[in-house]
């Protein structure tokens, strides 16, 4: 089984420095790429003279996660493909369980490692932690990491189990999935591409596996952080594409309950007076409303077999039942 592991690059020479030492230290059952998206510092230039071994594919403009990867990947022809940020550190042996796995069940095309803080690596890292699932509203959440809640890694995690979505930061898939899906939707940008392909892998009949005994270091933000109002809105408007795209029976309810939920995290922002982030909250929401006809004519193209997320309103347990932990749900 051949590996590409691919690290999607944007003017992030010094992550390449720090990182990308122990990937390839690591990683000899794999070909390394970085796959550079019109970076204008000298990345390119410090891979080629430090890690020659390492493979460049250069995209001609920065498409964010979703194009770059898109157009980055369709040169290559390995079986599995691992895209992996530019801010992970891996471990040793982090893929002979994986591999292990694709092998043993050819029904499983995604699969996601333990990920682990990098500035804190007792704990689990916000973006993916022990695997994905989404709620009815389209929140989704994390075995480890609940809104802003983080558990410490005590190996309760320490499975092999089906999951929702694997985390982009860490994201393995069959190439021949990724193809069969024609990759992710570039109207994302970036945020929830990697939710909205598992749902539609979902919908294939595929299964996606998170695997406890593969662990990776996660920064984190080191493209855009938590704090940036631009998150607030890519997370918000993306969230409301995949559920117009992918939730199954009458969306009307569904949608009115959401936007109704977005404004009340508004509020909660405008009481915190992070006022850019309320605005970026209507932003989403306007944005949303102008690519409505386009995702509604994308739903009716999908088979949608059945809903996968939980029934349960993870907002509603967390803030109201104060369950903060993903085993007291």
């Amino acid at each position: 089984m051949k590996i590409a592991i691919v690290i999607l690059n944007w003017n992030g020479k010094k992550l390449l420095e720090q990182f990308l030492p122990s990937v390839v230290k690591h990683s000899k059952e794999a070909n390394v790429y970085v796959a550079d998206n019109a970076s204008t510092d000298d990345s390119i230039t410090y891979v080629n003279t430090h890690f020659p071994s390492v493979n460049i594919i250069k995209n001609s403009v920065n498409g964010g996660y979703a194009k770059g990867y898109n157009d980055a990947l369709k040169t290559l022809n390995e079986d599995v493909l691992c895209l992996l940020n530019n801010d992970v550190e891996v471990t040793s042996n982090w893929l002979k369980p994986i591999i292990e796995l694709f092998k043993n069940e050819a029904n499983t095309s995604i699969i996601q490692p333990k990920i682990l803080d990098y500035k804190n690596k007792h704990s689990f890292e916000y973006a993916g932690a022990a695997g994905g699932f989404i709620d009815k509203f389209g929140y989704p959440y994390c075995r480890g990491r609940i809104f802003n809640t983080i558990e410490e890694d005590l190996g309760q995690y320490n499975d092999v189990i089906d999951i929702f979505w694997a985390s982009g930061a860490c994201f393995f898939i069959r190439n021949d999935v990724f193809i069969q899906l024609r990759g992710f939707d570039e109207s994302f940008f970036a945020h929830m591409e990697e939710i909205d392909l598992c749902w539609r892998t979902k919908n294939l009949g595929y299964h996606i596996k998170y695997v406890g005994q593969s662990e990776v270091y996660h920064v984190g933000g080191a493209t855009l952080n938590h704090a940036n109002p631009k998150k607030t809105y890519l997370n918000f408007r993306n969230s409301l594409f995949t559920l117009t795209k992918n939730a199954k029976g009458s969306l009307f309810f569904l949608i009115l309950t959401r936007l109704l939920l977005d404004g009340i995290a508004g509020i909660k922002f405008l009481f915190e007076f992070k006022f850019k982030h309320f605005f970026e909250i209507l932003h989403a929401h306007f944005s949303y409303y102008n690519h409505l006809k386009t995702l509604l004519y994308q739903r009716k193209s999908f088979k949608i077999k059945r809903n996968y997320y939980k029934k349960r309103s993870v907002a509603l347990s967390y803030y109201v039942y104060k369950n903060r932990v993903y085993n007291s749900l």
